[in-house]
């Protein structure tokens, strides 16, 4: 992120955004998608929209799918988060442990509810869903995928782009994650 760059704050896509998310409906164009689901955020909601005129499927909005709440965090900027919470990030560099953003969610917590969002849809029968989500709930069900704790997610996927397409496959018989 840019030093000016605000964390997390809810925004809609910008003509960049817009761009990288009409290319990613493209590449789904020829996909059988049965469903386009979004988290709650406006940029999701908007990314899904857009997915959506090229693949034609019902959709739905999912909470649970929304980015990590970084509490107290959200809103500032890097520079005041390093300012602010510079013990905070130094026990984050360590990355040896699961950590509560201040005020906010922690890497498992955001595996929780995401994980049991994709058992519901597995659930509901829906075979292919394009699911336009946030960085760290890829990067979180990413790092579950490989077998890494939660906490560990910033060590994968560390170049993953906005209107980037990540595949995952989850097994309703073993209740597993995996990449594809």
């Amino acid at each position: 992120r840019q030093s000016d760059a605000r964390c997390n704050v809810d925004v809609g896509l910008s003509a960049a955004g817009r761009q990288q998310a009409d290319l990613a409906g493209g590449r789904l164009a020829g996909e059988r998608v049965n469903l386009v689901v979004s988290s709650d955020m406006i940029r999701a909601r908007e990314t899904a929209q857009i997915l959506n005129a090229h693949v034609a499927a019902p959709s739905r909005e999912i909470a649970a799918l929304r980015e990590l709440d970084f509490g107290e965090m959200e809103g500032l900027t890097d520079d005041e988060i390093d300012t602010r919470f510079s013990e905070f990030k130094t026990l984050q560099a360590r990355g040896d442990r699961d950590l509560h953003y201040p005020g906010g969610e922690s890497a498992s917590d955001v595996l929780e509810r995401a994980l049991a969002a994709l058992e519901a849809l597995a659930d509901g029968g829906f075979d292919t869903v394009a699911i336009a989500t946030h960085c760290v709930v890829i990067r979180v069900l990413a790092a579950h995928a490989l077998g890494a704790p939660a906490h560990r997610w910033r060590a994968v996927a560390r170049s993953l782009e906005n209107g980037s397409i990540t595949e995952l496959r989850y097994d309703t018989h073993t209740h597993t994650l995996s990449l594809e």
